[in-house]
């Protein structure tokens, strides 16, 4: 299976497709940070929800890079679980990366005003990415079969996901806690806050993850 991780981020990188992601994430970030200093933990909360559609759209450009009679092939080699997984988690290291991105270019360019907060911002960005990473399994070409339909999957995901975020406490299970995760890191949220919001996307993202499988199953 880590011969299959590698290979699909070895596709993802010669066939270009990493650049558009590398891009986006360049423009959020520059974006975000334009405007002078913020503090860690509220910067970084923001920036883990404007990640949110980036991080998703670079898992869907993994999953499609592969050609299909290749990943059919995948299947019969390896098996259909050991083939997801392995396009999850290689689409998983394409987030860490973007991740460490969001995390470090503030610094360079001076967008925070000190250390306090780099764990929560930490915890932020890992929450926002196993959500964005099930979202763009879903928009992929295997569950999709066309691009139209994909972008449209991955388009009002990424909308239902803020906007159902909003209000937390309103059918808090129908989306990842980007919204709530923003708002307690402005306020410095207490001990409790985490886990239950740790648990919550924990719970999203597994949902997700496990209706993606279920969608490969029957559509190959």
């Amino acid at each position: 299976m880590t011969a299959l991780v590698r290979m699909r981020l070895t596709a993802y990188l010669r066939s270009g497709r990493a650049l558009p992601g590398l891009l986006g994430t360049l423009v959020v970030v520059s974006i975000i940070y334009g405007g002078g200093k913020s503090d860690a933990a509220e910067a970084y909360g923001f920036s883990a929800v404007a990640l949110f559609p980036v991080i998703a759209w670079q898992a869907k450009l993994l999953l499609d890079t592969e050609p299909d009679v290749q990943r059919r092939l995948a299947v019969s080699a390896v098996g259909l679980r050991r083939e997801v997984t392995a396009g999850l988690l290689a689409a998983g290291v394409v987030g860490l990366v973007t991740v460490a991105l969001a995390m470090v270019l503030p610094w360079l360019v001076g967008g925070i005003t000190g250390p306090g907060g780099i764990g929560a911002g930490l915890w932020a960005h890992a929450a926002a990415l196993v959500g964005a990473v099930g979202l763009g399994a879903l928009a992929s070409r295997p569950i999709t079969r066309s691009t139209l339909y994909g972008v449209a999957v991955l388009v009002t995901g990424s909308v239902l996901a803020i906007v159902l975020g909003l209000d937390n406490s309103v059918a808090p299970w129908l989306a990842p806690p980007l919204m709530a995760t923003a708002r307690h890191l402005a306020g410095h949220p207490d001990s409790a806050t985490i886990p239950a919001l740790t648990i919550q996307a924990a719970l999203w993202a597994g949902v997700v993850g496990a209706i993606y499988a279920r969608l490969r199953r029957t559509r190959g």
